[in-house]
């Protein structure tokens, strides 16, 4: 009782048992214990007041490097959530053209009128080509194929199988793409994306039901997208 030894030495406090080996791996040597007269050093850390106008610093510096990219994020957003337009060219010209069937035929609003070029067969490389008072982003194209979206009429004359779309910019950039038509009365819809357009030209590359005493026909061009 006076000497203050443990009578139950499996009792001993958990303190004083050694740990397991996964845990002393991990564990921090323990404190140095202090002298009399020494108290503990208080442990702060310099308020960060660079920190917030760096960061403002390289997030502007960021936006201003990366805007280009924002901008195509953003138009391409505009794409995906909304609606396209109809865009009416305000020009018309083609290659050549059939007496009756002129260029303006194909950009009426109205299939049972056509454009064709002026001498029959295959009419590789004639072309419709309509220009914009103001650039335009471009998105789909709308084409009715043929003299007509009536499948009696739209048979009586040769159907072009494929088409080049060539697009224009304010700037004189040009790309293109080669759309393949079936061989169907009615619109085919095509999905051609182009920003600052002003000019889109249509070039014959192939055709169904091609004879001499038949011309490529194209009832009707509409196009899409935004101002």
């Amino acid at each position: 009782m006076r000497c203050g030894a443990l009578l139950d030495v499996a009792s001993a406090p958990a303190a004083n048992r050694p740990l397991p080996w996964w845990r002393r791996i991990f564990r921090r040597g323990a404190p140095r214990p202090l002298t009399a007269g020494d108290r503990p050093r208080l442990r702060s850390r310099p308020r960060p007041r660079l920190l917030l106008p760096v960061v403002l610093l390289v997030l502007a510096a960021a936006a201003w490097f990366g805007r280009g990219q924002l901008s195509e994020l953003f138009t391409f957003t505009q794409d995906r959530t909304s609606d396209p337009k109809p865009l009416h060219a305000d020009q018309f010209r083609g290659s050549s053209q059939a007496p009756g069937h002129t260029a303006h035929a194909a950009f009426d609003g109205y299939n049972n009128k056509y454009w064709a070029p002026a001498t029959g067969g295959p009419a590789d490389g004639q072309y419709l080509e309509a220009d914009f008072d103001q650039p335009v982003r471009l998105l789909k194209l709308l084409i009715t194929s043929g003299s007509s979206a009536k499948e009696a009429e739209f048979l009586t004359q040769a159907r072009p199988s494929e088409l080049t779309v060539t697009l224009v910019s304010s700037e004189g950039k040009r790309s293109t793409k080669t759309l393949k038509l079936n061989d169907k009365p009615g619109q085919q819809t095509f999905d051609v994306p182009g920003t600052e357009v002003t000019r889109v030209r249509l070039t014959v590359g192939g055709a169904y039901g091609v004879r001499s005493d038949r011309r490529v026909a194209i009832a009707e061009v509409e196009f899409f997208g935004r101002r």
